[in-house]
């Protein structure tokens, strides 16, 4: 039996289904101060603000939770929070500025509030920027347990908004390491483990702590390096390597193909999954990240000054190129695809 997302609850054909019929009847915007920038396939939602954009994104930790309430350790999902978040934001060339927070739960626990509070605090540290506020809901009928989510703001220059829109053939991709799992795909993870009847506590002999707390590895905070990129380098796009995987390359640009041909290593517990799940290739590289949580597209002439640059505090390679044509595949391992 091959598992696979759907399996797990999540398809994602019918997510961009529902997803389209929101988007389709939605579309007001302010004249003035506040009109909505408009732009396609962004990572963000952004607002004039004179000659400045400001962004607004926003996202949850999942089913990660679920993981987190399994081994009782709460303090790294602030983490993930707030990096699914800005790591999006940067996507667009935006800095990161202010978050708010928002945690639904069913009754109020001083100890999980406190280490959610450690992981937020870590997070906006590693972002770099300012938790302004929040939400604490008490929702004893609607919420068995707790959620998480967040949302973040960020200014840039409007001039300087990375739309993927100059990104041209013959680009190169830069992928930049991801630190696991991040805080997609979780619930074919968790529907892996099931059917296996592994336990959070089950140790392998590939990975140096038990398999929940592998899991459990915060998302990379890719924010500082991105700034910094910025500064210094031509940026044609970004590609926050999150759900759909892959597929997020895709909505850079419709008139382009995105050839991933020398990736980065997967880490050892997307080798476990797939073992133990019988996970076809295809729905491994539109599911997770597959080690590259980030990717970057910018002309040939700038990569080596990008790598200077990027692997100073992290992980990152030339991966592939950008070619004539649509999608985006990963050549080594014969998968394609050609929609978001």
């Amino acid at each position: 039996m091959k598992l696979t997302y759907a399996e797990a609850g999540v398809d994602i054909e019918k997510k961009s289904d529902a997803i389209k019929s929101l988007v389709n009847v939605l579309g007001f915007s302010r004249q003035g101060v506040g009109k909505r920038v408009e732009m396609d396939g962004g990572y963000a939602g952004f607002i004039e603000f004179g000659s400045y954009a400001l962004g607004l994104c926003t996202d949850g930790v999942g089913t990660k939770i679920m993981i987190a309430n399994a081994v009782k350790k709460w303090d790294t999902i602030g983490i993930d929070c707030v990096a699914m978040n800005a790591n999006d934001l940067v996507c667009v060339g935006a800095e990161p500025l202010a978050f708010v927070d928002y945690i639904a739960i069913d009754k109020p626990d001083n100890e999980l509030a406190r280490q959610i509070g450690l992981g937020l605090q870590k997070g906006a540290e590693l972002a770099n920027v300012s938790l302004v506020g929040g939400e604490f809901a008490i929702l004893p009928q609607m919420v068995n347990g707790f959620d998480l989510a967040g949302t973040c703001m960020g200014w840039v220059k409007k001039s300087k908004l990375i739309t993927g829109k100059k990104i041209a053939v013959g680009d190169a991709i830069i992928g930049m390491k991801s630190s696991g799992v991040h805080s997609n795909g979780l619930s074919l993870a968790r529907k892996v483990l099931e059917v296996n009847e592994i336990s959070y506590d089950e140790k392998f002999a590939q990975l140096d702590r038990p398999i929940g707390l592998e899991l459990l590895e915060p998302t990379k905070m890719y924010v500082k390096e991105i700034l910094s990129l910025l500064r210094h380098c031509e940026i044609h796009g970004m590609a926050h390597i999150t759900g759909s995987g892959l597929r997020n390359l895709v909505r850079l640009h419709p008139k382009r193909e995105f050839r991933i041909e020398k990736p980065l290593e997967p880490q050892p517990v997307f080798k476990i999954l797939e073992e133990m799940g019988n996970i076809s290739d295809k729905e491994l590289y539109q599911t997770f990240n597959m080690g590259m949580g980030m990717a970057i597209v910018l002309p040939e002439k700038h990569v080596k000054k990008a790598l200077a640059i990027l692997n100073k505090t992290g992980e990152a390679k030339e991966v592939g190129r950008v070619y004539e044509g649509t999608g985006a595949c990963n050549s080594e391992v014969g998968v394609e695809y050609h929609s978001y």
